[in-house]
């Protein structure tokens, strides 16, 4: 092993203790992106982060404002002719909502046996740390890192990154880097890295339903009004057909069929049925006809209600016909489907539904494109090697059901290849009440991403000559 892995691994070794309290005040800020009243909560977080990254001796680093949340970055070029990595990572995270189905504060992060138990610890503070800290210990003991290293967090991942992608755009030329690396992504388990290949897109549209201009007693007009709750209820109904799939016309047309090699190879290197029900704390499966559980999360697309509102919320009963309802709808798309088209798709299918009785408005709240991935670049192999020297295992290869906008933006503006090296665990709770970080996994981690920043100029140079 290399005499500056050898110390660097040594540093981050001791320093772990450090490195988890440092995570536990990183995780306490409550930056909700979607949530416009933690907004400052968000710009606070940013400049939590800058701060670190000066500390750790990172040379030029500054939080970027941008029309909502801001970019931070920092950049370390000191090594000319080496190769350049891009660390990406996003420091917002999901809203904590319902905040009394959680065992302890989310936003009050807890340590409870081998687990840090705070929302973002896995989703994606936690990974996002991992390779501040894989820098730190090669700041802190050699001087400098074995590459040039670009950092760029993201403070609006989870609503899209709307501001981050225009920005690429307009600092392409500056952004200039080998390869990236991201890490928000999930393993099979503690001892079986994972590394992803194909992301599913995202397109998320806000269904509203009005009716009456205000408010109705339901004892008066029960009956009489159609209730804008009732009447979005039964549209929704009717996006899916009773077997799973999704109904809207032409949903499925440019889906792009996946071979019966890659279902075999993902049937015996992905998730059983059982262990996806297991994780999903389900006995039952719903779904679209024949496909395994893994394939209709991550081959096949899906459309899903993710929130509905309308009505009286609150204890006890209320005789009420609302004025208006809302839905939110998440829809996951795979390789060729257009999220544009999509939502066109989707829009008319509404149009048709709708009730001449209520007034339907549908409103794009964010989209994103499916990612495919070119698993033989280099960078691969040097993720590969990496895993194999922090986890004691080599990664298999995954498709996720996930969305990450920025890696279309990514391969498609900077022209940047993307590598996604996965931290999380199954049962982490990501986007859901008492999400948690495995800490001896974020160990490992950094160790991994320690073992990932030497060997990319080897793996690099490796494939030039060759």
């Amino acid at each position: 092993m290399d005499d500056a892995v050898a110390r660097a691994l040594a540093y981050a070794k001791a320093a772990r203790p450090g490195f988890v309290a440092q995570l536990k005040d990183f995780v306490r800020i409550p930056s909700v992106s979607a949530d416009p009243r933690h907004a400052a909560d968000v710009r606070r977080c940013a400049d939590w982060l800058a701060r670190d990254l000066r500390r750790i001796g990172m040379p030029r680093v500054r939080v970027i404002a941008t029309p909502r949340n801001p970019i931070v970055y920092a950049d370390w070029l000191g090594a000319p002719g080496r190769p350049t990595v891009l660390i990406y990572g996003h420091y917002d995270v999901q809203p904590a909502d319902p905040p009394d189905a959680w065992r302890t504060p989310p936003f009050e992060p807890t340590v409870r046996g081998d687990d840090l138990f705070g929302r973002g610890a896995s989703d994606d503070k936690g990974p996002l740390f991992a390779h501040v800290k894989a820098l730190e210990s090669f700041l802190r003991t050699r001087g400098t890192p074995p590459v040039n290293i670009r950092c760029l967090f993201d403070g609006e991942e989870e609503i899209g990154s709307p501001n981050l992608v225009p920005w690429l755009a307009r600092h392409r030329r500056a952004l200039a880097s080998d390869l990236a690396v991201i890490s928000d992504t999930r393993m099979l388990g503690p001892d079986r890295p994972a590394m992803t290949y194909s992301l599913r897109g995202s397109l998320g549209l806000e269904l509203e339903v009005r009716g009456p201009r205000r408010d109705l007693h339901s004892g008066a007009f029960g009956g009489a009004v159609h209730n804008p709750l009732q009447a979005l209820c039964e549209i929704l109904a009717r996006l899916h057909h009773p077997d799973g799939r999704v109904a809207v016309p032409g949903f499925y047309d440019r889906v792009r069929p996946v071979g019966p090699d890659e279902r075999s190879f993902m049937a015996r290197r992905g998730p059983s049925d059982a262990r996806i029900l297991r994780d999903a704390g389900v006995d039952r499966p719903w779904g679209e006809p024949g496909y395994s559980l893994h394939e209709r999360t991550t081959i096949r697309p899906a459309l899903t209600i993710n929130g509905l509102s309308g009505g009286y919320q609150g204890p006890g009963g209320k005789a009420v016909i609302p004025a208006s309802a809302v839905a939110k709808v998440g829809i996951r798309l795979v390789p060729d489907q257009d999220p544009g088209e999509i939502s066109r798709l989707v829009r008319r299918h509404i149009a048709r539904l709708a009730p001449p009785t209520v007034r339907v408005a549908v409103r794009t709240l964010q989209r994103a494109r499916p990612v495919h991935l070119v698993h033989r670049h280099p960078g691969f192999q040097a993720a590969a090697i990496a895993y194999r020297r922090g986890f004691g295992t080599v990664p298999v290869l995954l498709r996720s059901g996930g969305t990450i906008p920025v890696v279309d933006a990514l391969q498609s503006i900077l022209c940047t290849p993307c590598i996604l090296m996965g931290f999380a665990l199954p049962d982490d709770r990501m986007h859901a009440p008492d999400e948690k970080l495995h800490l001896p996994t974020f160990g490992r981690a950094i160790a991994t991403c320690i073992h990932f920043l030497a060997e990319v100029p080897v793996s690099l140079s490796y494939n030039e000559i060759h």
